[in-house]
């Protein structure tokens, strides 16, 4: 069982009712890396599932595909529609949660489980990453996350803490956090992943800046695929959640890219 992750993940947010449909269109289109969560106010976990029955049908096999999910805390879920028991205690909720997700995407492991967000105090942090390790450790899940963290000292001390250590980090990319640049850098020093949502979306500054331009016109490529090239040479795996097939198509044909290494620095002056 396969825990390498692909460059490009297809993210199922706010898909709704149009969530089978569109990851059965992004796998046959090329897709080898699914995110889903176990949050029914944004993921239609259940939807994933079908589409994943149907694809295997079609000869895709659960196992060359990589698939991620998360246990969202309680804050994070829709009071009405919570996947587990709210007033169990956070490792029941952890294990609970995560027994749903197996039953939503119709599989016995899952190759990353993903922390939603971190909890404080940190003592409850810990607690939910323990209950995680233990998923881990019966073989269930191949790899830990955590999303939506962007105070290093956090990072840090989760890091230290934890047993089986972070094995992916997902955050929003964009110009608030300052791009991320100390915990990316954390995150390249430990071996850890850095996975990138609001990608585009959070920087049409970027994508019309003249640098990609100019490169897109050297390469003859898209200033999208350009920009996933880059994030790829850099280290980042994006997430992209577009809802064309052939936006789909043109996003997985980046990473046949290789910039020189004055177009990384030159491209690097945009995130200062």
């Amino acid at each position: 069982m396969s825990t390498v992750m692909p460059s490009l993940i297809y993210g199922t947010a706010w898909k709704k009712e149009h969530t089978q449909e569109l990851v059965v269109a992004a796998v046959k289109t090329g897709f080898r890396a699914i995110d889903t969560a176990c949050q029914p106010k944004d993921y239609n976990e259940a939807g994933v599932g079908k589409a994943l029955q149907a694809l295997e049908k079609e000869g895709f096999r659960r196992e060359d595909l990589f698939l991620q999910t998360k246990f969202t805390p309680l804050g994070g879920q829709d009071p009405l529609s919570v996947p587990y028991d709210k007033k169990a205690e956070l490792s029941t909720q952890v294990a609970q949660s995560f027994e749903v997700s197996k039953i939503n995407l119709r599989t016995d492991y899952l190759d990353s489980l993903v922390l939603h967000s971190p909890l404080s105090p940190f003592s409850d942090l810990e607690r939910v990453w323990q209950a995680m390790e233990k998923i881990a450790q019966r073989g269930e899940v191949k790899q830990l996350g955590i999303s939506n963290i962007y105070d290093l000292h956090t990072l840090q001390e989760l890091y230290e803490v934890a047993t089986i250590k972070p094995s992916v980090v997902q955050n929003r990319f964009y110009q608030d956090s300052g791009y991320d640049k100390e915990i990316r850098s954390f995150c390249k020093t430990h071996n850890i992943i850095y996975q990138s949502f609001w990608t585009l979306t959070a920087n049409p500054h970027i994508l019309q800046s003249t640098e990609l331009l100019e490169l897109s016109q050297k390469y003859k490529k898209n200033v999208i695929q350009l920009f996933f090239a880059y994030l790829h040479q850099i280290g980042i795996t994006p997430l992209t959640g577009t809802t064309d097939t052939e936006h789909m198509q043109s996003d997985l044909q980046s990473f046949d890219i290789t910039l020189e290494e004055g177009e990384v620095l030159r491209l690097d002056s945009l995130f200062e």
